[in-house]
């Protein structure tokens, strides 16, 4: 059995944002030499998500207005109890909870096993500082 394991930084200067992360993914699978197995990636901050999905523009916008209705941004106390820490971002702990922690994608033949139009994202919560997503490949 063989396993990769890599880290990926990212630093958005928005707070709320979607990257399409799936070149960087297939690299560390191709890198991994696993032919059969599994490609596992996470978020490593508890106001990021990684995602499936399509990579059009107008459902990320759509994303982001309903994301935004469901938990919206209040800095004050008021609305968030989380926010009486000190911190400002109790709607971006609410949205990683909407947009999910992982994702876990099968490996076939070296590369990835999307369905049509599947895409890997990074999404972004509470932007402007670094953070990590851990990439882990293991298989044959």
């Amino acid at each position: 059995m063989k396993s990769t394991t890599e880290r990926l930084t990212f630093n958005v200067p928005e707070r709320m944002a979607f990257l399409n992360i799936t070149p960087q993914v297939e690299a560390i699978v191709a890198k991994s030499g696993v032919q059969e197995g599994l490609c596992l990636v996470n978020a490593m901050h508890i106001t990021a998500s990684v995602f499936i999905n399509d990579d059009e523009p107008g459902l990320h916008e759509d994303y982001r207005r309903w994301l935004e209705e469901l938990a919206p941004f209040d800095p004050s106390p008021e609305r968030y109890k989380h926010n009486r820490t000190g911190e400002e971002n109790g709607d971006a702990h609410h949205k990683r909870q909407i947009m999910g922690r992982e994702v876990v994608v099968a490996v076939t033949k070296g590369r990835l096993d999307f369905g049509p139009w599947e895409q890997i994202f990074y999404g972004e919560f509470d932007g402007r500082r670094p953070k990590r997503v851990l990439v882990k490949v293991i298989g044959e």
